[in-house]
Formats: structure tokens, C-alpha cells, sequence
């Protein structure tokens, strides 16, 4: 006998219906992967089970991607209903259980990120997971890389400027000293010059010759001459002898 058809009510006995739920649930991610690949479709699966768990499917592993950009379509769907729908309360409780549901996947989401909560996960979506921190850890070693490279360009330059700081006033400071230097020579030499130059007529030597007295004085030969004479004629009354020895020479 063939399989029956099976009628469409909810399975009362719960083993069966959890048996049914794995199979028809490995059956529908097959379907849904097979029809991502035949027809490039972006395919997103979202299955709860009755206890609460998560089973998910989507294409490129970017479930998040798919969300938004149903998030968008059914936006602009919406805004070309009219306004008074918007403002009904189904609208608005439809609006929030989407939100509802999108931060429970974004909690969810970090908290795998995170290395929490990964015993719902099967292999795939561990390697899912696995892989997706691994393009986001080469995204963060890239941009960090590139933050060390312009840093360590930043410092070469401030490096090469107070070098060239540093030399600048290397340079002043030798152009200053020689400056010094000689200006200190400059000052010794006119001491020198000065201090050479300046003789006093009492400072004159006696043993020089009478003609270098003439010629510093600016005395003329005939003046000397007389003054001599006269000097000779002063000094003779001191040379004469005194009576009382000539008269004891002749007695």
C-alpha cells in the first residue's frame, strides 16, 4: 500500500510531532537553500520551535541584509497605502512586533558574537559564525594597521621637523659664538693700541740723548746751547775754592 495523504491538523502525540518537526524542518531549509542556488534568489528562513528555538536559512550567511531590505520594501509599500492605515492599531502593533523581532535577532547576534549562548548553533552555523568573525577581525587588523602606519608617518614628521629645528639653532649658536670671539679680539686689539700709545713727558727716559729731547720737544739747537752756557755759568761759583784753603795752599 502507498503512503497516505497526510491530513493537515496539529500532531497530538508529541514524540511524532517532534520527529515531524526535524524532518519537515531539514525538509524546508533544503528547499529553501536548493531554490537560492537554482534561481539566485536572496532567500531568508526563519523557524521557531515550540520550546523557543531558532532555526534560520539565508543565502551568503547575511541574514540581517535580508531583514533591511524587507524592512524597506514593506516601508515603501506602505507609504503608498493611505494614512489613515498608519494610524490604525493593527498597523502600529504589526510595526512594533517587527521591531520586537529584529532586536531579538540583534541580541541574539551579539550575544554569539560575544561566545555566548552557542549551544543552539549547529556546525554550519558555527562556521557561519566562525567566518564572520574572521572577515571582522581582518577589517579591525586592517584599519588598525593603518592608523599604526599614519601615527608612526605623523611622528617621522614631527621627528624630521625638530631636527631641522635643532640645527637651525645649532647654527645661530655657532654664528653667535664666532660673533663673540670676535668681538673680544676686536675689544683686546684696542686696548692694546691705546694703552700703548698714551705716554706721559714725565714717563720719559733720562738716559736718552740730549738730541732726542730736541726732537720730542721741538727745541732748536741754539736754544739748548744757551741754556747750557747758562747752566755752565751758574754751576762755575760752585767749583771756586774757598779763601781759607787757598791760604793754607800758599802758606
Amino acid at each position: 500500500m502507498g503512503r497516505g495523504r497526510v491530513q493537515l491538523k496539529r500532531i497530538e502525540n508529541k514524540i511524532n510531532r517532534q520527529v515531524t518537526f526535524s524532518k519537515r524542518r531539514s525538509g524546508l531549509l533544503k528547499k529553501a537553500h536548493e531554490i537560492s542556488v537554482l534561481c539566485d534568489a536572496e532567500v531568508g528562513l526563519i523557524v521557531f520551535s515550540t520550546k523557543g528555538k531558532l532555526f534560520e536559512y539565508a543565502n551568503d550567511s547575511c541574514m540581517e541584509r535580508i531583514l533591511e531590505r524587507y524592512e524597506r520594501y514593506s516601508y515603501a509599500e506602505r507609504q503608498l497605502v493611505p494614512n489613515d492605515d498608519h494610524t490604525s492599531p493593527g498597523s502600529w502593533t504589526l510595526e512594533h512586533a517587527k521591531l520586537k523581532a529584529r532586536l531579538e535577532v540583534l541580541q541574539r547576534n551579539q550575544k554569539h558574537y560575544a561566545g555566548e549562548e552557542l549551544d543552539s548553533l549547529n556546525m554550519k552555523e558555527l562556521q557561519n559564525l566562525e567566518h564572520q568573525l574572521d572577515s571582522a577581525l581582518k577589517h579591525i587588523r586592517s584599519r588598525k594597521n593603518q592608523l599604526m602606519h599614519e601615527s608612526i608617518s605623523v611622528l617621522q614628521k614631527k621627528d624630521k621637523a625638530l631636527q631641522e629645528q635643532n640645527n637651525q639653532l645649532s647654527k645661530k649658536v655657532k654664528e653667535r659664538g664666532k660673533e663673540l670671539a670676535q668681538q673680544n679680539n676686536w675689544d683686546q686689539q684696542n686696548n692694546e693700541i691705546s694703552s700703548s700709545s698714551f705716554v706721559l713727558p714725565q714717563q720719559l727716559d733720562s738716559s736718552l740723548p740730549r738730541e732726542a729731547y730736541q726732537n720730542t720737544a721741538g727745541v732748536d739747537n741754539g736754544e739748548v746751547e744757551g741754556a747750557n752756557s747758562q747752566q755752565q755759568q751758574q754751576a762755575a761759583p760752585n767749583t771756586v775754592m774757598p779763601q781759607w784753603m787757598l791760604r793754607h795752599l800758599n802758606g
